[in-house]
């Protein structure tokens, strides 16, 4: 493929989108994907500390308040091959915008939410919303930086934004919601909700659509039943155990969906995925690099939260503070990997990453019994710089295995395994606090297990991550 033709002129294209002249050293389309992108990820963590509040306020039961957490998760982990699906058919921009505009307005009802039921339904739109824009956002960023170096930059700081947006979400939900209210939790999503749509509209090129091509919704159905079953499974795993009867059968029903997405999409004139993009090694082995980087930073950040307010009697806001060493460096290692790209390739950024990320959570789980906190600070910047300074090369290796033609269904397929690897660091990671015999114990065991996946990733990364010749 040629990035020329990634970046939207469309010629070749059924019906595309007329594309206005793009400005490609502009950093406003950066910003202002980069803003639905932090929006997104930041309401998957910033309720967590406000939760208690809002059942008290609401009269939730302890079912509607796990529903209020997980309903928007369970969406917006089911639906991102959906979005990215219909990104490809109707226009990324176009997709991207009506995502962002769903769900400002449904944050905007959950802010007004008048009891818990409303509430959770507004939550389950607001991940609809958040499935329409996660997709479309990197499909975007390689339509408006299509030279090579540029595009890292970009790749490397969207990529920031998720350890940023997730480590600092129960610090600002802890902080809104001791001072002005859990509705403020939502109505801040409005302002940036606007401003993400005007930016869109006004800086990012109108991408090109590919309405000939039909949504095979058997298999859409069948892969939004997998996720969704297994990441249900996985959160009832964290707190019943990985042997409860509805784990185990969330975990089966997720493999046979998985198994008849496989089936059809062998069958189907139109798939979503096509199969030479899921024989791909270097396409399946960046998506699963995702996955395990994702499961080791995502079940460091929690299983860490969890360590800090219950253990070491932190604040809310004491906890966003002490896990801010790891969030400062996501941002230092982004903007780096994305300047040294162009001299490395990304195969080296990939596994050194890996390789530095594990060496922080095997120090955590090597640091003793009861840790003073400054020693947990270097493993933390650790891990967080690691997870960045790979992601950017993991995130150009998958959107380079793909056709523009497929560039949202890439950036779905990426972001769903990574969504994946998330759940199921939180899930273990709370099962094993759960279930040791000590709370420490069940802690490094919990590091010590996120260390083997970044090392698998690195090992992966060797196999599936290519490797570019310098200067490119």
């Amino acid at each position: 493929m040629t990035f020329a033709e990634s970046a939207g002129g469309g010629q070749s294209m059924s019906s595309p989108e007329s594309a206005p002249k793009s400005r490609p050293r502009s950093w406003a389309p950066l910003l202002a994907v980069c803003t639905g992108y932090f929006m997104v990820i930041l309401d998957v963590t910033v309720i967590n500390v406000a939760v208690p509040v809002i059942g008290r306020e609401l009269s939730a039961s302890l079912t509607g308040i796990q529903w209020i957490t997980d309903g928007y998760t369970l969406v917006f982990a089911g639906l991102p091959l959906t979005g990215g699906a219909l990104g490809d058919r109707l226009g990324n921009r176009r997709v991207f915008c009506s995502g962002v505009a769903v769900f400002t307005l449904s944050s905007a009802a959950c802010a007004l939410a008048p009891n818990a039921p409303f509430l959770v339904v507004a939550r389950l739109v607001e991940g609809l919303g958040a499935a329409l824009i996660v997709p479309g956002s990197l499909a975007l960023l390689q339509q408006a930086y299509p030279a090579p170096a540029a595009r890292s930059r970009a790749f490397g700081l969207w990529g920031s934004m998720a350890g940023i947006a997730a480590s600092t979400g129960p610090l600002l939900g802890g902080l809104l919601a001791s001072t002005v209210g859990w509705r403020w939790v939502f109505l801040i999503n409005l302002p940036v909700g606007t401003a993400c749509l005007v930016l869109t509209l006004r800086h990012v090129a109108r991408s090109p659509r590919h309405a000939a091509r039909r949504l095979d919704w058997p298999a859409q159905c069948a892969v939004v039943a997998a996720v969704a079953l297994l990441t249900a499974a996985l959160n009832e795993a964290g707190r019943r155990g990985w042997s409860a009867p509805a784990v185990l059968a969330g975990v089966g029903l997720a493999g046979l969906a998985a198994a008849a997405f496989a089936v059809r999409e062998r069958l189907a004139r139109s798939p979503a995925l096509p199969p030479s993009l899921l024989r791909s090694r270097t396409m399946i082995g960046g998506a699963v690099i995702g996955l395990l980087f994702n499961f080791g930073f995502y079940g460091m950040v929690f299983t860490a939260s969890l360590d800090f307010q219950h253990q070491r009697g932190f604040s809310a806001l004491g906890t966003g503070l002490a896990l801010f060493p790891a969030v400062a460096m996501t941002m230092f290692a982004s903007v780096l990997s994305g300047r040294l790209t162009r001299l490395t390739g990304d195969r080296p950024l990939v596994i050194s990453g890996m390789l530095v990320a594990a060496l922080g959570l095997a120090g955590w789980a090597s640091s003793g019994a009861d840790p003073a906190y400054p020693v947990l600070v270097a493993p933390m910047m650790a891990a967080g710089f690691g997870t960045s300074f790979a992601l950017t090369g993991s995130t150009a290796t998958v959107m380079g295995a793909a056709p523009p033609a497929y560039a949202g269904a890439a950036s779905a397929l990426f972001n769903t395994t990574r969504q994946v690897g998330s759940a199921t660091g939180v899930a273990l990671g709370g099962s094993l606090l759960a279930t040791a015999t000590h709370y420490n114990t069940g802690l490094r065991t919990s590091m010590a297990i996120g260390a083997l996946a970044y090392l698998a990733a690195a090992g992966l990364a060797w196999l599936c991550v290519p490797a570019k010749p310098k200067g490119t």
